[in-house]
């Protein structure tokens, strides 16, 4: 095998290689949780008028010690999704119901439950400040103004705000499409009984799972069996997408056929083992701009790599600029022990009721699936760490959420 990669220096092979989605028009019910492609800019103020924020009375604030002591006269009635026709002068008020238009000469909105009416006069218990429940046209967007800058991920909040500034529609980057390939004749799909010698199928599932997670479309191609001809297969079609995954395969077994197949299919490859644990045996290359992952079979260090390499990749093809996992400094409740000749990534649990503070989730096996299942972060450990007791403090990397800012990894 060639000169181990640096994490760091590998990390930054895959992104050289990342090219932006093209953008495709989407319904704004369709546009949640895809990102934004461009700038939107709003085509009207929000709101489009002056309106009342209360069902109450509009009127002149100047008029605010009459209409205490004496009464204001009622001059019409305003409701909601009408233009009024009135105008509104010394001593006088119209009762207006929330979102109405304000009428010409008002400047001031009463609550209703501030007020009592006799006949056709509404006397306040209070006068208010002028500009009192009213909004203003364009308070809360101007038009022409970015409503969602481009890189962004969608929200609900993002799609009622688009609708109000008058944008049925929004340009979103294309989810970039994950061909998912496992590899091993010992593999069965989960319906399927295990015999001697076999076993189910998980890295297509997790690789599914994190793809989706990350915003992107998987494609399941399912099992290539140790044979070329049906590994070359699959890799042809898998490369007609965006990026392509495979597990296992990548080792120096007689059977593990994957960088060979890469080889003769063009696949420009860019590195081959990283110098970290789980994880080593990871492959990357491009062949016309489809990025080609060659992961470990080995459950836990797919899931790991995915996490390091893919993962930014495709939030970056996004066009996101959140494309890193959040990091967090915790202290160890227990000792931690040395690494070697690789970087380490230890799953471990966190509590965050004070001051946070992890555990290991037990074997760190890179086959023990389950100790994924239980893990909140990845205590990241350098080269010939010495080991250290348990109280000191490490940095360790969330598995939940992204961040603008870029960590620094472990070498």
């Amino acid at each position: 095998m060639a000169t181990l990669r640096r994490i760091t220096d590998a990390v930054d092979d895959v992104l050289a290689e990342v090219r932006p989605m093209p953008a495709e028009p989407v319904p704004l019910v369709a546009a949640l949780g895809r990102v934004s492609a461009g700038r939107l800019v709003a085509r009207d103020d929000v709101p489009g008028f002056t309106n009342s924020a209360m069902d109450g009375f509009a009127y002149r604030a100047a008029d605010g010690g009459t209409a205490v002591a004496d009464g204001l006269r009622v001059m019409a009635d305003i409701p909601a999704g009408t233009a009024p026709t009135v105008a509104i002068g010394r001593g006088e008020a119209a009762r207006i119901m929330t979102g109405a238009p304000l009428p010409r000469g008002a400047d001031t909105v009463v609550p209703v439950e501030q007020t009592s009416v006799v006949g056709e006069t509404v006397l306040l218990t209070t006068a208010l400040p002028e500009g009192a429940n009213v909004r203003a046209a364009g308070e809360d967007v101007r038009a022409g103004s970015v409503v969602v800058e481009a890189g962004r991920v969608l929200r609900p909040a993002d799609l009622g705000l688009l609708a109000a500034a008058g944008i049925a529609a929004v340009p979103v980057a294309r989810r970039p499409r994950v061909a998912i390939i496992a590899t091993g004749s010992e593999l069965v799909a989960p319906e399927e009984p295990v015999g001697p010698g076999l076993i189910r199928n998980s890295n297509s599932f997790t690789a599914c799972g994190q793809a989706l997670e990350a915003g992107a479309e998987p494609v399941m191609l399912g099992v290539a069996r140790d044979e070329r001809d049906v590994t070359r297969r699959l890799l042809e079609e898998a490369l007609r997408e965006d990026i392509v995954i495979t597990s296992g395969g990548v080792s120096v077994g007689d059977y593990d056929f994957v960088k060979d197949v890469q080889d003769e299919l063009g696949v420009e490859r860019r590195f081959w083992g990283v110098r970290v644990k789980p994880g080593k045996p990871l492959a990357f290359g491009v062949r016309e701009g489809t990025l080609v992952f060659g992961v470990p079979g080995n459950p836990v260090a797919a899931m790991t790599s995915f996490e390091l390499f893919v993962r930014p990749a495709i939030l970056s093809m996004l066009g996101r600029r959140d494309i890193w996992r959040p990091m967090l400094s915790a202290e160890a409740e227990e000792p931690v022990r040395p690494t070697k000749e690789r970087a380490e990534l230890r799953r471990c649990r966190l509590t965050l009721d004070g001051r946070p503070r992890f555990s290991l989730t037990g074997a760190q096996g890179s086959g023990v699936l389950s100790s994924m299942t239980l893990a909140d972060a990845l205590l990241m450990l350098p080269t010939g760490f010495p080991g250290a007791p348990a109280g000191e403090r490490f940095t360790v990397m969330l598995l939940e959420g992204s961040s603008t800012e870029r960590p620094t990894l472990p070498d």
